[in-house]
Formats: C-alpha cells, structure tokens, sequence
C-alpha cells in the first residue's frame, strides 16, 4: 500500500454524534406527529353527543328492543345490500320503518345512506363498496311504534 493509497478517515466526534442522534429522534417524532393528527382529523370520535342524556334512557330502550325480539341479517352481494328481519317472538311484529347507512368503522367520509326497497320480506339497496371491512348501522321502528337500532359488521371480499 502506497502513500496515495491511504483512506483518510474523520474522527467521530461528540457534536456529530449528537447530530446523529438528534436527526434520528426528529424523524421519529414527526412521524408520530404525522400520525396521530391523520389518526384525529379522520375519525368522528362520537357515538353519542351527550352520553350522560343517551344512558338515561339506555335501559329502558335495550329492553323495549328486546322484546321485539328481532333477528337481523345482512350480506353484500354483486352491488346490493340486503337485510333479512326475522321476529323470533310468539307474536311477530312487523317493520313499520327502517333505514340503513353503510360505512367504514374508522371514519365516516365513506358513509352512504341507503335507499332501502322491500321485496318478499327482503330489505335491499343498491350500494358500491370497496373491499373491506363495513359498518351497517340500522334504525327504525316496529309497527307497535318501538324503535329499535342495530349495528352490523358487513365483509365485503375483493
């Protein structure tokens, strides 16, 4: 090895050491900056506005739905939404109303407000929805006037 060929090395030195580790922090912590203001801007954060108010009546409604005893089931399938209610009670009772919004658990930007059509007791809405997991948040009323709600998990496959 030559004079010429020798690597001239720099020495590590405190300052760029702090330079190194300060960078490697900065970028870690705008990431979580980045991250935690994506994570609030899209979602709502509410399921009620006032929950103090919503608990009131909370027992009384769940045991009013109860009593209807409905059994609700739904699918997606080649662009339709369809919704089977089915009364298990001695007396069934009927659906004087009911509407449906689809959309996505983590935010509500996706959110879709169903037109609903009855046909042979099948609830169905035509809906376009990207692969994942949905939202299908139901609410209406029995033909006795009992509201009822229900919020369903939908997997749409891609």
């Amino acid at each position: 090895m030559t004079d010429n060929d020798q690597v001239t090395r720099k020495e590590l030195t405190g300052r760029k050491v702090f330079a190194i580790m300060a960078t490697g922090f900065s970028v870690i912590i705008g990431v979580n900056i980045t991250m935690a203001y994506s994570a609030i801007s899209t979602f709502p954060g509410l399921v009620v506005k006032n929950s103090y108010v919503a608990s009131q009546n909370f027992d009384r409604e769940r045991s009013a739905q109860e009593a209807l005893a409905l059994q609700i089931a739904a699918g997606y399938d080649a662009g339709q939404i369809k919704i089977v209610v089915d009364s298990l009670a001695a007396v069934p009772v009927g659906i004087k109303s009911l509407s449906a919004t689809v959309g996505r658990a983590t935010h509500a930007r996706s959110d879709l407000t169903l037109d609903l059509h009855k046909a042979d007791g099948v609830f169905s809405a035509p809906a376009v929805l990207e692969p994942g997991a949905w939202v299908l948040r139901l609410r209406g009323e029995a033909q006795d006037g009992t509201p009822f709600r229900q919020d369903l998990g939908l997997a749409v496959r891609g």
